[in-house]
């Protein structure tokens, strides 16, 4: 069984991925670390873009954070937040909040 990593970005927003469906992970500026899943939208070829805020210099803690999070239950539980700002639960202290983008 797969795992899935969820997030929430606000009420009547949240999305869940496959850890499966993972391409890649960018950090590109001092506050933002991007997850670039397969694409949710039927037909599409791109990629769906989940933007997590975070603490600058700590993209590597924030990382090996998340990889913590979905290795600490091997057999347990598939169901992973990562980042969810409703409830201000995040995967790891540096994150702060998460926008998500659809591929159209």
């Amino acid at each position: 069984m797969d795992k899935y990593l969820y997030f929430q970005d606000a009420n009547n927003d949240a999305y869940m991925y496959p850890v499966s469906g993972l391409q890649a992970v960018v950090h590109d500026g001092d506050t933002t670390l991007k997850m670039y899943f397969k694409s949710t939208v039927q037909d599409a070829d791109g990629l769906d873009l989940v933007t997590l805020t975070i603490t600058t210099q700590k993209e590597k803690d924030v990382c090996a954070g998340i990889v913590a999070k979905i290795n600490a239950h091997p057999n347990g539980d598939p169901f992973i937040v990562i980042a969810d700002a409703v409830n201000s639960e995040f995967a790891h202290a540096d994150i702060t909040g998460t926008a998500l983008t659809l591929d159209t």
